[in-house]
């Protein structure tokens, strides 16, 4: 009992055959119920390292109002939010500047700048804002084909089944993001492939 428990919820489910398995690719989620806060259930599902609420904190928008006002409870703007977040967050992750600089950098044009300004002071370079984004972009794509070469698809880039059929009380709502929509964070702009 003490290795099948210790190889994780995936696997704890596997063996016992139970759907009810919060995971993504392998990887359990954290805190966050994807039904109630649907950017979230959308980096859960999207992220390239699976369901990993650091990988596009879109709680900081859908409950704190950081960088926006996203309705968690809403399907409407999860996709966007989540693709912008993820991006953010690849590149932010590659300066190796902690990720809660992200609430500053989210609600401050200046400190978005000023973290710019350190990563060219740095490194003796000019990096503008959109190359900070490119970057992300960058990383987020050979992650991806890393994923691919893995043998991860589309398919992979799902929340279980029982979030889409089972109402989450006291809101009783269900994650309404449909494949198509979830296939779109990164299909749905030129630079993913």
């Amino acid at each position: 009992m003490g290795r099948i428990l210790g190889g994780g919820a995936a696997s704890t489910a596997k063996a016992f055959g139970l759907e009810h398995a919060p995971v993504v690719k392998g990887q359990a989620m954290p805190a966050y119920d994807p039904r109630a806060v649907k950017g979230v259930g959308v980096t859960y599902a999207t992220s390239t390292m699976g369901a990993d609420h650091t990988a596009g904190y879109a709680v900081a928008t859908n409950l704190l109002k950081v960088g926006g006002d996203v309705d968690p409870l809403s399907a409407e703007g999860q996709i966007e939010l989540s693709r912008n977040l993820q991006i953010a967050t690849a590149a932010l992750d590659a300066t190796g500047f902690c990720l809660f600089i992200a609430f500053a950098i989210l609600d401050q044009q200046e400190t978005f700048d000023a973290m710019v300004e350190i990563i060219n002071g740095m490194f003796d370079i000019n990096l503008t804002g959109d190359d900070v984004v490119a970057l992300g972009k960058k990383i987020l794509s050979m992650e991806r084909e890393f994923n691919k070469k893995a043998g991860l698809t589309a398919a992979d880039d799902r929340l279980p089944r029982y979030f889409r059929r089972e109402a989450l009380t006291p809101h009783n709502v269900v994650f309404d993001i449909t494949d198509e929509q979830l296939d779109s964070v990164y299909t749905g702009r030129p630079v993913f492939s």
